[in-house]
């Protein structure tokens, strides 16, 4: 599976137009359950306004919203499409409308909803869903401080170490620092250290804005 981005975190935000008050919230949910959860979470605090609007899309192109009551076309497919155009995967969005009493016409509702979910995305930040492969170096105790600098140099994460008669490290490496591992080890050890990946993952890294 390709490299996908999804919300680093949970982000909140409101907006305000002629009085009416529309609060976004943007999470990451990896199923339909996951996302329906949210939804039904923010439905149940905000069960006394006047709509829950809401979106969700997901990495395998699975893709939902709802109007909530509102016009159809002016709230749900806009928050969809403002998650749509920022890329983003595995992410939900519900808008919550308290009705201020003066209408917004359809161009008003579909620039409230629009700028509610882009606010809450915002806040929430981007992470890459990238591909990570779990690695093990087997060495000696003479070599362990420099494989460990190795594998940081390579961008590890989750590195720990394992003493017996050997020292055995693990850790997690982007995908493309472990295809140059054996080479950079190799030469590191003089041949001695022995190297296996034990499989692969998908893990978010956040993206600085």
């Amino acid at each position: 599976m390709a490299d996908y981005i999804i919300p680093a975190g949970c982000g909140t935000a409101e907006y305000v137009d002629k009085k009416s008050r529309f609060i976004a919230r943007v999470a990451h949910a990896e199923s339909v359950s996951e996302a329906m959860e949210f939804i039904e979470g923010v439905r149940r605090e905000h069960a006394d306004a006047a709509h829950n609007v809401w979106a969700y899309v997901l990495a395998d192109g699975q893709l939902r919203w709802s109007d909530d009551g509102e016009p159809g076309g002016t709230a749900g497919q806009p928050v969809l499409n403002v998650l749509r155009s920022a890329g983003v995967s595995d992410a939900v969005c519900v808008v919550t409308r308290y009705f201020g009493g003066i209408l917004l016409g359809s161009g008003g509702l579909v620039r409230a909803y629009s700028k509610a979910a882009s606010m809450a995305l915002e806040a929430a930040g981007r992470a890459r869903m990238a591909e990570w492969a779990s690695v093990a170096v087997e060495c000696s105790y003479a070599l362990y401080e420099r494989v460990r600098r190795l594998l940081e140099a390579l961008g590890g994460a989750e590195i720990e170490g394992g003493f017996a008669e050997h020292v055995t490290v693990s850790a997690l490496l982007p995908a493309e620092a472990a295809e140059a591992l054996a080479s950079r080890l190799s030469d590191l050890s003089s041949g001695s250290a022995r190297y296996a990946e034990l499989g692969r993952v998908f893990r978010p890294v956040k993206i600085e804005e």
